[in-house]
């Protein structure tokens, strides 16, 4: 049913103002209790009394193709880490670091049963989400125990469709920013915040959107593109 349907606020890098989000906040949590679930600025769950939410960022798994042992294993240092780290909790892991085909293909029977679900953050939501779905099924996993977050670019129509479409298979979760604390009517600035550099070699992130894709050194990104067998986009039409 739709009074099921669960949205978080996820706004607070694109907000148009920190009073803009407080109140955006407020008024959710007021007039929509057991639908809005909680933001992920820290400061005003404490404020509010209200629960933080939050996700692996990308910047996690960047960071650790120079932090593990070889390239090709990077993307399983960092869940490994990540969950020796929080021992169960933020257990959503985000799938689009070196595309999700990549990521799925490191994240096995193991990793799978260890963290509670998936995020999504680039590439088509409708594809990607039949895809985690089809990835839990050959493993053996019942969709109904895991969860999908979306939270690319949603507002609340998106969100409400794809809650249409997945809500009955699998568990499901909202983030929306830009779209709740940004709504005033105004072009919205694209920020982005990626790691560049880690140990002073370069990281990249391949994002399931070729636009999204982030790299200072072109000669290590077709390394990475190597190493994970990820194809290069294909050219534009003049």
């Amino acid at each position: 049913p739709i009074s099921e349907l669960q949205v978080a606020d996820f706004g607070t890098r694109r907000r148009f103002s920190y009073r803009v989000q407080e109140e955006v906040v407020s008024v959710l949590k007021h007039d929509f209790p057991g639908r809005f679930v909680g933001t992920s600025n820290v400061h005003l769950s404490r404020e509010l009394n209200m629960k933080p939410l939050g996700t692996m960022a990308h910047e996690w798994i960047m960071a650790h193709q120079q932090l593990g042992p070889r390239l090709i294993d990077s993307q399983i240092a960092a869940l490994d880490c990540w969950v020796r780290e929080y021992r169960g909790l933020l257990g959503i892991a985000l799938t689009d670091c070196i595309t999700t085909d990549a990521f799925l293909g490191d994240f096995d029977l193991y990793f799978a049963k260890l963290f509670d679900g998936l995020r999504h953050d680039s590439g088509d939501p409708f594809e990607w989400g039949e895809k985690a779905i089809a990835h839990y099924d050959k493993l053996r996993i019942a969709p109904q125990s895991k969860r999908l977050v979306f939270s690319d670019g949603l507002n609340l129509d998106t969100a409400l469709a794809l809650y249409h479409r997945f809500a009955d298979r699998i568990q499901c979760g909202f983030g929306i920013g830009t779209r709740l604390t940004n709504d005033m009517g105004l072009t919205t600035i694209n920020i982005v915040m990626k790691l560049t550099h880690a140990n002073g070699q370069p990281v990249a992130k391949i994002s399931d959107s070729p636009g999204k894709t982030l790299c200072n050194d072109e000669t290590y990104l077709a390394y990475l593109r190597q190493v994970f067998n990820i194809p290069e986009p294909a050219a534009k039409a003049a």
